[in-house]
């Protein structure tokens, strides 16, 4: 059951939280600013993410090759290299792609 709709879209959410931050999507506030650059964001984890730009932190390190990323995200992406996983694939011709914008472009 997800109680908490958004009026605007019809969007919902288990949690009011999460509608909460859904919000900002259509109002455009991002409440958590960065203190060394002043770019804004819609969660703190964005913007704990965002910040190890500053600070030079790289947590996430390929087992394979040892490269380093800031974020899971993109250590996850960059392992279908490894893989060979091509997760996106064309409903026209069965064709699959590593990264969405590569479908796109297709």
């Amino acid at each position: 059951e997800k109680p908490h709709a958004c009026t605007d879209c019809g969007k919902s959410f288990k949690m009011k939280v999460d509608l909460t931050k859904y919000l900002w999507t259509h109002t455009g506030e991002r409440p958590f600013p960065c203190t060394d650059c002043g770019k804004r964001f819609i969660t703190k984890s964005q913007l704990k993410e965002h910040q190890r730009i500053h600070t030079g932190e790289w947590p996430y390190k390929c087992l394979d090759c040892e490269k380093n990323f800031t974020q899971k995200s993109q250590l996850i992406v960059h392992r279908w290299i490894h893989t060979g996983e091509k997760p996106y694939q064309s409903s026209s011709c069965q064709k699959s792609f590593v990264d969405k914008s590569q479908l796109a472009a297709h």
